[in-house]
């Protein structure tokens, strides 16, 4: 049987605008998918409306276009698959693998972000509560093909994690295992920010039976006070009248050797050049990078 073709996806968060550093990710993310002839998707994340900012969604699509990255099919709102993730969340319950959880954020606040099982077998309703999956007692890991091997014991370091928040909102975790199965997606190229809640999406999709996708993580790419760039932060939008020389500096901090000739292209010429030229190998392997170092 013949592997499935490449399908790669880009999925930011619209609380914001895009900014530098999801320039790199979605530019990563376009150019793996690109250089093997690939689909490459768009998918807005856009699961807490009261963290999303006005307009972010028009600015997020209008940014991309200006920048020549141009995906496949049709845009996917996550805000349009609730009944599917309330599917979901209600068949894990009644499988017992999901419980109901009425714990408080100060209840929890001694445990370093890990779920001490307080409501595991307490019987809860579900109304008004949030809704954790069960973790096995087991450590999953995979190999990153940037960052190498990752491996967390989901037991000992995270615990039984949310997947449908008190107020009703359905979890990161949940709906991105759900959606990349539903899109048939291959390969998930994103931030290394994330590269610590893979594992949780792992055993969703074990749990669940979907197959695993390829993980590659780029390095994240971080202000000099060491937070990452990001719209909490309130970093820049990026211009459109600046998409071909940020693209030379996000395939500079991607670690692609751009010639000197292309520093004046346009973005179409340069992202033809870039897709013909990806290098996985070249990627720093490192979690971070300062916006300081890049040129």
């Amino acid at each position: 049987m013949n592997a499935p073709a490449y399908i790669g996806r880009f999925a930011p968060t619209p609380s914001g605008y895009l900014h530098f550093g999801s320039l790199v990710a979605a530019l990563a993310s376009y150019l793996d998918a690109r250089a093997v002839g690939g689909r490459w998707l768009l998918r807005m994340e856009d699961l807490d409306p009261p963290r999303e900012a006005p307009g972010a969604q028009d600015a997020i699509i209008s940014t991309l276009a200006s920048y020549g990255l141009e995906w496949d099919g049709q845009l996917v709102r996550q805000s349009d698959r609730h009944a599917e993730y309330a599917a979901l969340v209600k068949r894990l319950l009644q499988q017992g693998l999901a419980y109901a959880c009425t714990c408080s954020r100060k209840q929890l606040e001694g445990y370093q972000g890990i779920y001490p099982g307080t409501c595991r077998d307490a019987g809860h309703a579900t109304r008004n509560a949030a809704i954790r999956l069960r973790v096995p007692d087991l450590s999953y890991g995979f190999i990153d093909r940037v960052q190498g091997e990752y491996r967390q014991h989901l037991g000992r370091e995270v615990g039984d994690f949310v997947i449908r928040r008190r107020d009703g909102l359905y979890a990161y975790q949940l709906a991105v295992v759900l959606d990349d199965a539903w899109q048939g997606v291959t390969d998930v190229v994103r931030g290394a920010d994330l590269l610590d809640s893979t594992p949780r999406q792992l055993y969703l999709q074990e749990l669940l039976g979907f197959a695993q996708p390829r993980y590659l993580h780029v390095p994240l790419i971080i202000q000099p006070d060491g937070h990452k760039l990001g719209k909490s932060y309130r970093s820049p939008p990026l211009p459109a009248d600046r998409a071909a020389p940020l693209l030379v500096r996000a395939l500079h901090a991607l670690g692609q050797a751009v010639p000197a000739e292309l520093a004046a292209a346009r973005p179409k010429e340069l992202l033809s050049w870039a897709v013909s030229h990806w290098d996985v190998g070249r990627i720093p392997r490192s979690r971070t990078l300062a916006e300081t170092q890049l040129r």
